[in-house]
């Protein structure tokens, strides 16, 4: 690693970060920049693991998303390992998977096929909350050496508060939208019924709640239509 090339890289990276509009553009640009800053990495991905539901974002390969699929299928690895738990392994480097038979009998032989040579891996995480793996991949054994696993935990630092701030943003932004919506359907319905704020949102939540029906859901209904069926 050229360390003083690698700071200049990681500063860039983290100004650009800040200047996604999305959550999917903050992940495609840090599974990316796995690529182009840590040296033997051929492919990069983020694990997100629901339960034994997997789901692969910002692969840069498709070596990835077969990859965590078949973690997936077997329900063993190491992407399945470090996203399943947070008091698991937090940071794993495996310089050669063939060597890696006990450990993953199933995955091993079948990652190996797949064409993955050795793997790293970095939970993702605040202080707050586990939010998945950052796992890069090389097709050659070897060539993760402990310089590239410090290079991947710093950028997986950076990483993991990007993701968690691009998140917060667009949770903020949806709730901004969703109290917009529901004051407009409000609004139409005090002009139409002459009734108070206080009332048409009663009606509003009366609805949701004997329909079982999300109250923005509502809301959407009302200023689509104009009205709810039972008013």
């Amino acid at each position: 690693m050229h360390w003083d090339r690698f700071a200049q890289q990681m500063a860039s990276m983290a100004r650009d970060l800040l200047a996604q509009q999305s959550v999917d553009s903050t992940l495609e640009r840090i599974t990316a920049s796995a690529t182009e800053l840590v040296d033997g990495c051929d492919a990069a991905g983020i694990l997100v693991l629901r339960g034994r539901q997997v789901q692969t974002l910002a692969p840069t390969d498709q070596l990835v998303v077969k990859s965590d699929q078949l973690q997936a299928d077997l329900g063993e690895g190491p992407c399945f390992d470090a996203a399943h738990s947070a008091e698991g392994e937090r940071v794993f480097r495996i310089e050669d998977l063939t060597a890696q038979r006990l450990r993953w009998p199933a995955y091993a032989p079948r990652a190996h096929e797949l064409g993955v040579g050795s793997m790293m891996g970095f939970l993702l995480f605040t202080e707050e909350e586990d939010l998945g793996a950052l796992n890069l991949y090389s097709r050659k054994p070897g060539v993760f050496t402990e310089a590239s696993e410090f290079a991947g935990w710093l950028l997986a630092s950076h990483a993991a508060v990007a993701f968690s701030s691009a998140r917060t943003h667009a949770q903020m932004e949806h709730a901004v939208a969703t109290r917009h919506t529901i004051g407009e359907a409000m609004g139409i319905l005090m002009g139409s019924h002459h009734i108070t704020e206080e009332q048409a949102f009663d009606v509003l939540r009366r609805y949701s709640q004997e329909n079982n029906v999300k109250l923005r859901e509502v809301a959407r209904l009302v200023c689509e239509h104009g009205t709810l069926s039972h008013p």
